[in-house]
């Protein structure tokens, strides 16, 4: 689906810190090495607002707000309402929460420029988490379910979905219009498994799989250099595009 072109832009960073000052801190030494910055539940309950200010104080890079907001629709309609005043590029959406909430969403973000992302599948989740957990039918794989509210996300009107690499290709051969966001990146073997990330796919895969975007955190903030580290995912994204050509 996606028209992006540069291969920075597809490449997110997730400020996944305590502190602004951390953050800010992050901004400084990212804002020219990648497209946006995801700020999650552990900054924005922390800092609040603020930090989105510091972003743009920051950097001209693009602010995605991962709050996987998941309630009844009237309250995700006003809180997505109360989003889209921040001019933010992205807000995450449970789909779990199902069509009607997502539609409120949708209504919620308006012509505001807000782009709603249905989130499927957490990540962290694998198929024994699936099936002894969270109590699907047995037969219904993490894949079949990624799909199914993905579909959901799709009718509700939104803008696309996060969802792990290896979901990617079938939600690409059901709904090749819903923008593809995906989390739990590692740049190699050695980097998987390691931590509470379950389904994870590297940078180069992923691509050419047809995600549109790439959200790294611990690979980039946990490297001896984070620049250096974020311009070789970006590298990569763009091998992999050169290789899809």
């Amino acid at each position: 689906m996606t028209g992006l072109k540069d291969p920075k832009s597809r490449l997110i960073f997730a400020l996944d810190v305590p502190s602004l000052d951390e953050a800010v801190s992050f901004v400084q030494k990212l804002g020219g090495s990648v497209g946006m910055f995801k700020v999650g539940l552990e900054l924005f309950i922390k800092e609040g607002p603020a930090v989105l200010t510091a972003i743009r104080d920051h950097s001209d890079a693009e602010i995605f707000l991962d709050l996987k907001l998941h309630d009844i629709p009237a309250t995700v309609e006003r809180a997505v309402q109360s989003a889209a005043a921040h001019n933010v590029r992205f807000l995450t959406v449970h789909c779990a929460g199902g069509e009607a909430m997502l539609k409120a969403a949708v209504n919620g973000a308006g012509n505001s420029g807000l782009q709603i992302l249905g989130v499927t599948v957490l990540t962290n989740l694998g198929p024994d988490d699936h099936r002894e957990e969270l109590g699907y039918r047995k037969d219904l794989t993490l894949k079949d379910l990624s799909v199914t509210r993905s579909g959901i996300a799709k009718t509700a009107g939104c803008a696309g979905v996060i969802c792990s690499g290896l979901e990617v290709v079938a939600i690409r051969e059901n709904f090749n219009d819903l923008l593809t966001v995906v989390p739990g990146i590692r740049q190699n073997k050695n980097g998987m498994g390691g931590d509470d990330q379950k389904r994870v796919i590297t940078p180069k895969r992923a691509i050419q799989a047809g995600a549109d975007y790439l959200v790294v955190g611990r690979p980039i903030r946990d490297a001896s250099d984070p620049k250096a580290a974020a311009q070789r995912i970006v590298q990569e994204i763009s091998e992999a595009l050169s290789d899809t050509k």
